[in-house]
């Protein structure tokens, strides 16, 4: 494996334990129930299909790649 493996990795560990402490503190609320988001209630079943949610974090993620391929050089 390339030594670049183990840096992302540690990265990696770092932008997760940022947002469990996000997560924890309350920062993070609005995640999951953005507008557009599908919530079904009923008395014995609950669905929930963050559908824009998703797409937001898909974005995020692919910015942030591109960003990183593009100035990693």
């Amino acid at each position: 494996m390339p030594k670049s493996f183990g840096t992302w990795l540690i990265i990696g560990g770092i932008l997760l334990i940022i947002a469990g402490v996000l997560a924890n503190t309350g920062w993070l609320s609005w995640f999951g129930r953005l507008p557009g988001d599908i919530r079904i209630e009923r008395e014995n079943v609950r669905f929930y299909f963050p559908v824009v949610t998703m797409i937001v974090v898909s974005v995020v993620f692919t910015l942030i790649i591109y960003l990183v391929g593009r100035f990693w050089k």
